[in-house]
């Protein structure tokens, strides 16, 4: 046989290999439909409205993210007018930029590299190994990363969608607090933290003349420009330190928050993060709204719409999030 025959033969061996063993990243590459293009309304002015979100690219939540901002812009009454600032580590750039600019043409963002060695090693091991991972402390950083020219930011989380115009959150009034958020005094705030920490006076005394309640960190607003001025990241890298020495806290980023600033926040309505809709870190059981309106549904906890969704096993709610997804193919994920 001539070197030219083998050289045909080889090439059609690996096309062959090709073709039955595709590489991972071509099968699990996201694909999703594009969205409408949704327009400004008759009486928009040129004030905008920004929001950070985290995108990973690797993990089924991209998924979330993809259907959690259609959600905002559908809903906005002036959608040309938000501006999305995306967090996401560098190598996920080319492929974050094509399935935005294919899945939301008009859309109107900037990513910014988060480095996740920044962080990494003030993480602890928490209660669910989906609450551990870097991105899920960027927005301790967003003070850092967006331009100084950003004063007010909305963050909002992966696994949420907003049923209402999202000016009304932008325009609350933070009367000089540096954060805003819904919420719930009614929650017993000691399981959020060890024994050990209740029992050591250095500790517990951090909420002394403070009456903390729990707050969820996937909805806040945040006045950007005071937290720069005050140095808010340093502080809560600072427990992040304290928990590492001593563990104090199971919860991965959300206690930390805690610490800096519950019992010092700009109540927000609760419509704002109908939370809790994952069920709980373990068992991720179906849960219902909490009484009153809704602007925003959110799964925190262990439960997301697109794996149940998926497991032909869907909660009842998982049916209002169910039309904002635009995940094009069926694909088996998990959340561990």
């Amino acid at each position: 046989m001539s070197r030219e025959s083998d050289f045909i033969t080889t090439i059609l061996l690996l096309l062959l290999i090709f073709i039955l063993h595709p590489p991972a990243y071509a099968a699990d590459t996201p694909k999703f439909r594009e969205a409408p293009a949704f327009r400004n309304g008759k009486n928009c002015s040129n004030s905008t409205i920004h929001i950070a979100m985290t995108l990973d690219y690797s993990s089924p939540y991209l998924r979330g993210s993809i259907a959690g901002l259609l959600s905002v812009i559908q809903h906005a009454t002036c959608p040309e007018n938000t501006f999305f600032h995306f967090l996401a580590v560098r190598r996920h750039f080319n492929n974050l930029n094509k399935t935005i600019t294919s899945t939301f043409p008009y859309l109107n963002y900037n990513l910014y590299h988060f480095n996740p060695t920044l962080v990494r090693h003030l993480i602890s091991s928490s209660i669910r190994r989906a609450l551990d991972q870097p991105l899920n402390y960027a927005r301790i950083y967003l003070a850092d990363f967006l331009p100084v020219t950003v004063n007010r930011i909305i963050y909002l989380d992966s696994d949420l969608i907003v049923v209402d115009d999202v000016a009304k959150l932008w325009n609350i009034e933070l009367n000089e607090r540096v954060l805003g958020a819904p919420e719930y005094c009614h929650a017993n705030f000691t399981h959020y933290f060890t024994h050990k920490f209740w029992l050591h006076p250095t500790f517990s005394n951090t909420f002394e003349n403070r009456t903390p309640c729990y707050f969820n960190t996937g909805v806040m607003v945040i006045d950007l420009q005071k937290w720069r001025n005050d140095g808010y990241t340093h502080k809560l890298e600072h427990w992040m330190r304290v928990q590492k020495r001593y563990r104090i806290y199971e919860l991965g980023s959300l206690p930390p928050f805690l610490l800096v600033f519950a019992g010092n926040i700009k109540q927000v309505e609760h419509r704002w993060n109908q939370h809790g809709l994952g069920g709980d870190n373990h068992e991720g059981q179906c849960r219902d709204l909490h009484p009153g309106p809704v602007s925003l549904l959110h799964w925190s906890g262990k439960g997301k719409p697109w794996l149940r969704l998926g497991s032909k096993k869907p909660c009842p709610l998982d049916s209002l999030w169910a039309p904002y997804d635009l995940f094009r193919h069926k694909s088996l994920f998990s959340d561990s």
